[in-house]
């Protein structure tokens, strides 16, 4: 068993924002992370399994929320799920980007 903490990363097409918060956290010591979009046209659609194998869910905007918790809110009854409030302003690995993901999401794990 994993004593890593299970973070998944949403946002709308997979292609942006969830995948450079993926990649900027991929080789931390205290986590596993996966990415996802919650659009039809998500490069990785999000899937039952996926929000299933997460201990944490993070989505970059309100909306991301809302289409989740529309469509599986078993699943997310009693895991947290955090909003970011990232815009969809900014190209993959946009080094603004990667300083929002830096300053927002170690506090609401409790990592460094």
């Amino acid at each position: 068993m994993s004593s890593k903490l299970n973070v998944l990363f949403i946002c709308s097409r997979n292609q942006w924002r969830s995948p450079t918060a993926e990649q900027t956290f991929r080789r931390h010591p205290a986590l596993a992370v996966r990415s996802a979009g919650t659009s039809a046209s998500a490069r990785k659609q999000v899937s039952h399994l996926d929000l299933a194998w997460a201990d944490v869910v993070i989505v970059m905007e309100s909306k991301h929320k809302s289409r989740l918790l529309a469509e599986h809110a078993r699943t997310l009854a009693h895991k947290p799920l955090h909003v970011l409030d990232i815009p969809d302003d900014y190209r993959f690995m946009d080094p603004e980007l990667v300083e929002l993901l830096e300053a927002a999401v170690p506090p609401l794990l409790g990592i460094e």
